[in-house]
């Protein structure tokens, strides 16, 4: 089957997610196509993926309309991964595929920016951006036509944040009008929303899944049956995920879609986890049976996340349908994998929260403020994940120090720091549950 769709990241959310999409949509017979796999940064599982030909196996399961659901589905949409920093000549050679149409990606919060100190010959550049643009480049000089691409970052206008960054690599290395012009009209930058709990790889579990399939799977992986995809603009012609039956929203706007998930739903995971793993917890289902930290997460979501985003039976109901899926029996999502790369993720999902809530309502909100301590205390850890340069500074830093750190916080928090010092010297004498109590 012919190559269709490029992808970057082989982690577990695009596995569970776009992948599944694609995998149904060839089932029902609506689409032909396979997805290569592009491993964005020089460390990943690219080797693991190809070991396994690209296959594994994701099991769904929650309840629906009061009934246990558990789907089984063994994903085969995956042609092969490519490991550009061992086979780049592999990685460029996919642009003269004139069957590949859909560029998709996800290579986290942090992983759409602008370095500009990489150079068009480096094989590869550093970002994924750069590494985009050599790709795009070499697309335009075949001559074959541009691409739809859908970024699954959780960032705001995700791609149109990219399509900036990859105009800014071709005015640095001087690719021309031509090809500028190309990018613009040839190619369809999508936003999109993305929406489904995915708990990945269940190590607890693993080796009796293994035991019933007859074999071993190194990459199973698992999810919450809901999900949504809201994509900006229409192409469903071509991709005929509605027509097979899928969450897929096409829109001319999806802004108000992504704040009301982003803010609630991760807003909600990025407030609770740091701090619940402090407390001594490890999954966000145990964090929902704990009378204090559950109570905890609904004051950030009920008494100031909600209400600073209007307080509509919208929000209120969709919060109410986050405790449920967040509570759902049958999902193992470990704290430490919310935990990755907290501090981009805290920047996008809970900070814009805390200084709209000052703004609409003069005070700033006790529980989320108390989660930016609880962020602090937990990178002092050695459980922390994230940028080697981000970890080295918060290990050692003041709170006051990394508070003022504006290309982390992209906001000037000075005014914060008093109130966020409070919270964290109560966490570091006294322990969470006295952190807890005095937000509570």
């Amino acid at each position: 089957m012919k190559e269709t769709v490029m992808q970057f990241g082989e982690g577990g959310f695009l596995r569970g997610f776009v992948d599944y999409f694609f995998k149904k949509i060839n089932d029902a017979g609506v689409y032909e196509g396979k997805v290569v796999v592009i491993q964005p940064i020089e460390k990943g599982m690219i080797d693991m993926l190809n070991d396994q030909n690209g296959e594994y196996n994701l099991y769904l399961r929650g309840i629906s309309n009061g009934e246990v659901v558990n789907e089984h589905t063994h994903v085969d949409v995956i042609s092969r991964g490519i490991n550009p920093y061992t086979n780049f000549e592999d990685y460029m050679a996919l642009a003269e595929n004139p069957d590949l149409r859909v560029i998709v990606s996800n290579t986290t919060e942090a992983g759409i920016e602008y370095l500009g100190t990489e150079k068009l010959t480096d094989a590869p550049a550093k970002s994924y951006p750069a590494k985009l643009t050599q790709f795009l480049y070499k697309r335009f000089q075949t001559g074959l036509k541009g691409f739809i691409l859908l970024p699954c970052e959780l960032i705001d206008h995700n791609a149109d944040t990219l399509k900036e960054c990859v105009l800014k690599y071709a005015d640095l290395w001087e690719l021309g009008d031509a090809f500028k012009n190309w990018l613009l009209t040839e190619n369809d930058f999508c936003n999109t929303l993305v929406d489904r709990i995915v708990t990945g790889y269940p190590r607890t579990e693993a080796a009796d899944i293994c035991k019933e399939l007859g074999y071993t799977d190194n990459l199973i992986d698992t999810a919450e049956i809901f999900h949504q995809w809201v994509i900006q603009g229409n192409h469903e012609d071509e991709l005929p995920f509605r027509k097979a039956g899928y969450n897929i929203i096409w829109t001319d706007d999806v802004a108000p879609y992504k704040r009301r998930k982003v803010r609630i739903l991760n807003g909600g995971h990025t407030s609770m986890v740091l701090g619940a793993y402090l407390y001594g917890l490890e999954t966000v289902g145990e964090c929902l049976k704990d009378e204090t930290v559950s109570a905890f997460l609904k004051k950030c979501l009920f008494d100031e996340i909600v209400p600073t985003l209007g307080n509509t039976q919208e929000d209120i109901t969709f919060a109410n349908a986050v405790l449920e899926r967040f509570a759902n029996p049958f999902i193992k999502h470990l704290l430490l994998s919310i935990a990755l790369n907290s501090v981009s993720k805290f920047q996008v999902r809970v900070l814009p929260t805390i200084l709209e809530h000052k703004e609409q309502f003069g005070t700033y909100p006790a529980a989320l403020t108390m989660s930016m301590a609880a962020l602090i205390a937990f990178y002092r850890t050695d459980k922390a994940n994230d940028g080697a340069e981000i970890m080295e500074f918060m290990k050692t830093a003041s709170v006051e120090e990394i508070m003022k750190r504006e290309d982390y916080w992209h906001a000037d928090l000075t005014e914060m720091i008093p109130l966020v010092q409070k919270y964290y010297d109560v966490i570091e004498k006294d322990g969470m549950k006295a952190a807890y109590e005095m937000v509570l």
